[in-house]
């Protein structure tokens, strides 16, 4: 019995460090790809899968933009590693739950690849590698519900109610935040090569638009935050949202720096990290809403 108990503390362990390393991988594969276009090494490696043709490696083309966009491509092994890490864990744990989400984001990994290589292969087009970024945004969303999932397993029935619409909301404006910033940046200057093409659409109109959600976005924030207080919920819900809206406004202030200081592109990188917190901040703030004790 003692060693039986002793490996179900392992294991838990276990599956709380790979929860931990999903998140904190798929994050800053986000700030690694933001080096990467941010540089102009998004054709580094002009093909795929292979680098260059012939080779999988920059081998006999070796450049400061080849290795740039080869460093960001091996970073996937690692990805692979924790998935099937992450994978086995939960298929020793014997929860139906875990196990499904633990193959949504190992199967996330080589999807997101795949998207990876359609970018390059079509010269970086713009919607192709928005939808590239916002692949990365939705695994780090599912692995924050594996980590919730370790300790609460899904309710039977889910609790209806006007706190419970407004969190809904807030999740649902952070994610058209997040598109529309990726539409943004598809119109602007960081293209990821010299040679890229924009979207067309005119960066100063979809820069106000982007501004304008994320108005709705705070203003639904602190609404959620001050419904959470009057209906008395628990301290770790009302945390959650004001970690969630501190994010938010830390955000926003770089997003207007970084536009009133024409994009330097440390800015716009930390824009980017700041964007993958939110997609997980705001996971996390939902799930405290729905199924907090």
């Amino acid at each position: 019995m003692e060693r039986l108990n002793y490996r179900l503390r392992h294991l838990d362990d276990w599956l709380r460090g790979c929860a931990w390393a999903s998140i904190v991988a798929n994050i800053g594969i986000v700030v690694t790809g933001g080096v990467v276009r941010l540089t102009g090494s998004g054709l580094g490696c002009p093909t795929w899968p292979e680098c260059h043709a012939g080779s999988f490696t920059p081998h006999g083309a070796y450049n400061f933009h080849s290795a740039i966009e080869f460093g960001n491509r091996m970073l996937t092994y690692v990805l692979v590693a924790i998935a099937i890490g992450t994978f086995i864990a939960a298929w020793q744990s014997g929860r139906r739950d875990l196990r499904r989400l633990a193959l949504i984001m190992a199967l996330g990994i080589p999807a997101q690849a795949i998207v990876g290589g359609i970018s390059v292969l079509t010269h970086l087009n713009p919607w192709v590698v928005s939808f590239h970024l916002l692949c990365s945004m939705a695994i780090i969303g599912v692995a924050v519900l594996f980590r919730w999932r370790l300790d609460r397993p899904a309710p039977g029935v889910r609790p209806r109610g006007a706190v419970l619409t407004l969190a809904w909301s807030t999740f649902a404006a952070a994610w058209a935040v997040l598109y529309v910033g990726t539409v943004v940046t598809g119109s602007g200057p960081h293209a990821g090569d010299a040679d890229a093409k924009r979207n067309g659409l005119d960066p100063l109109q979809m820069s106000q638009v982007h501004a304008d959600l994320v108005f709705l976005l705070v203003g639904l924030t602190v609404g959620l935050l001050l419904a959470v207080i009057a209906a008395q919920r628990p301290a770790a819900t009302r945390r959650a949202v004001v970690v969630l809206l501190v994010v938010e406004l830390a955000q926003g202030l770089i997003g207007f720096v970084q536009y009133f200081t024409d994009l330097p592109v440390v800015l716009v990188g930390f824009h980017m990290l700041g964007a993958a917190i939110i997609s997980a901040t705001v996971t996390h703030a939902l799930l405290e809403v729905l199924e907090g004790e």
